[in-house]
C-alpha cells in the first residue's frame, strides 16, 4: 500500500477511535512527527502502527507524545513578553477582571511567563488564565510546574529580557535537579482538554496567546482556529501569535489591527 495512503488511514483511524483529529495538520509536520512514533513505538510501517493504536491504547498515548508539539521555554522569544508588559498591561489595568486564553499550552512554560509577568504587573489576582492542549500529560506536567534547573538560566535570561521586575529564581524552589515553581502561580488557572480542531469557543476573554500552534496547521484549520480566537475575544481584546506566524491571507484578517506587527500582536475589532 501507498506510504501516503498509510498516513492518512492511520490519521482517519486515530480521529475514528479516539477522537483526536490530525486531518488538517499539516501533512509534512504530522508525517515528520507519526515516524519518529512508529520509530520509538518499533513498528516498521504506518499500517503496523495503526493496527497497534487500536489494539494497545496505551500505545495511542505514547504517539500521542509525538503528535502533538511539547517544546517552548519561559519567556520565549523575550520581545513579545515585553510588548505585552508595555503595551497591553496598561489597557487590561482599565479592566475590573482579566481572561486571558493561552491555547496550546504545552507543558506549561507559556502560562507560567504569563503568571510571573501578570504578578509582577500587579494584575494576577484579577486574572483567570484558561490554559488549553489537546494532549492530556502535557497538561498534567503544566499543572504540575516542574521543569529542569538546567533550564533555569536560560529562562533567567529571557525573563530579563522581557522586562522582569524581580529576579526568576523567586518563583520557583530548587528541588533535586528540578524547578518547582510555586503554587500561587496558578491558584487563577484552569488547564484544560481543548481542539482547535474541533471544539468551540468556551468563554469570553480580553486577551488570546496561540504561539508556534497555527504553522503546523493547513490553512482550513489555520482559519478555523482564529475564527475561534476571534469569537472568544471580546470587543478591541488582543491575539498575539507566534514569531514566524501572521493573520496575513486568513479569512478572518479583517477582523483585527495590528497592534503590535514585530511582535505578533493584534486587536480585535
Amino acid at each position: 500500500m501507498d506510504d501516503d495512503i498509510e498516513l492518512r488511514r492511520l490519521i482517519d483511524t486515530i480521529y475514528s477511535r479516539y477522537h483526536y483529529d490530525f486531518r488538517r495538520y499539516s501533512s509534512a509536520s504530522v508525517r515528520r512527527r507519526a515516524v519518529q512514533g512508529m520509530i520509538a513505538l518499533g513498528c516498521k510501517t504506518f499500517s503496523g502502527l495503526e493496527e497497534l493504536v487500536v489494539q494497545d491504547p496505551a500505545a495511542f498515548t505514547q504517539l500521542l507524545q509525538y503528535l502533538t508539539v511539547q517544546v517552548s521555554d519561559l519567556f520565549r522569544d523575550p520581545g513579545y513578553f515585553r510588548a505585552f508588559r508595555e503595551r497591553v498591561v496598561p489597557v487590561l489595568r482599565t479592566y475590573p477582571s482579566i481572561k486571558l486564553w493561552v491555547a496550546g499550552c504545552a507543558n506549561g512554560e507559556e502560562v507560567y511567563s504569563f503568571a510571573v509577568l501578570l504578578l509582577e504587573e500587579g494584575l494576577l489576582d484579577r486574572t483567570m488564565i484558561y490554559a488549553t492542549d489537546i494532549n492530556p500529560s502535557a497538561l498534567q506536567a503544566a499543572e504540575a510546574g516542574i521543569y529542569l534547573l538546567d533550564r533555569m538560566r536560560a529562562f533567567t535570561a529571557n525573563h530579563q529580557a522581557s522586562g522582569g521586575t524581580c529576579s526568576l529564581s523567586s518563583y520557583y524552589t530548587a528541588n533535586y535537579g528540578s524547578a518547582v515553581f510555586d503554587r500561587t502561580l496558578r491558584k487563577n488557572v484552569v488547564f484544560s482538554d481543548h481542539s482547535l480542531a474541533t471544539d468551540a469557543v468556551f468563554s469570553e476573554v480580553q486577551v488570546v496567546s496561540c504561539r508556534n500552534v497555527l504553522i503546523y496547521f493547513e490553512r482550513e484549520l489555520q482559519d478555523r482556529a482564529v475564527g475561534l480566537f476571534h469569537d472568544a475575544l471580546s470587543l478591541r481584546g488582543f491575539l498575539g501569535l507566534g514569531a514566524k506566524e501572521t493573520l496575513r491571507f486568513s479569512r478572518h484578517e479583517m477582523g483585527f489591527d495590528a497592534f503590535d506587527a514585530e511582535e505578533r500582536w493584534y486587536r480585535r475589532h
